[in-house]
């Protein structure tokens, strides 16, 4: 049974990224396995401690920046000590045109997986991505949550388990539980 907290966020993630016609894209995913569900023109997974966007865009054998179609960060981004320094490195490994990716949490229990650091809202997940570097009208943001769902996560048993028959995925603005984003390198 997938988390409550991200059944809205994965539908319209889904969608967002289908809109870019994923066969075509060079694609970059960030500590995660998310993007194995779509059939990319290439994909290539890089985790920490290995690769850290925190230090430096991912270079290739070359010592070149690596460069992509669409990088992707699913609840990486709150665990970084230094997301911003990770946003612009990502930027850099953006081809012109490519996109920008992430999903995290807003109102959800601390989870130290090693660290846990920051929360956004859509409103402030871009208006970080914009000092970032993206152009503010290239940037989608969304946010999802409810009382109801907040109140599941407050269970002794996390991240509570979606069930169709008793969970509301009726979205109340004011009680955002997760937030993601599509930016748009221009």
């Amino acid at each position: 049974m997938p988390s409550l907290n991200r059944i809205v966020m994965a539908r319209s993630s889904r969608a967002m990224i289908r809109e870019l016609d994923p066969p075509k894209l060079k694609v970059a995913e960030i500590s995660g396995w998310w993007g194995k569900m779509f059939d990319f023109g290439s994909y290539e997974q890089f985790n920490y401690p290995e690769y850290d966007v925190c230090a430096a865009p991912f270079l290739d054998d070359d010592g070149k920046i690596r460069q992509f179609d669409l990088i992707l960060a699913n609840q990486v981004w709150e665990h970084l000590d230094r997301p911003y320094e990770a946003t612009l490195n990502v930027h850099e490994m953006l081809r012109p045109g490519g996109h920008f990716w992430l999903a995290v949490p807003f109102f959800v229990p601390f989870h130290a997986a090693p660290m846990d650091c920051s929360r956004w809202s859509a409103r402030g997940l871009k208006n970080f991505l914009v000092e970032c570097g993206f152009a503010p009208d290239a940037i989608r943001a969304e946010q999802w949550g409810n009382k109801q769902a907040a109140l599941r996560n407050l269970e002794d048993r996390w991240p509570p388990q979606y069930d169709p028959e008793t969970d509301s995925l009726e979205n109340d603005p004011n009680m955002p539980i997760c937030s993601w984003a599509m930016a748009q390198k221009i």
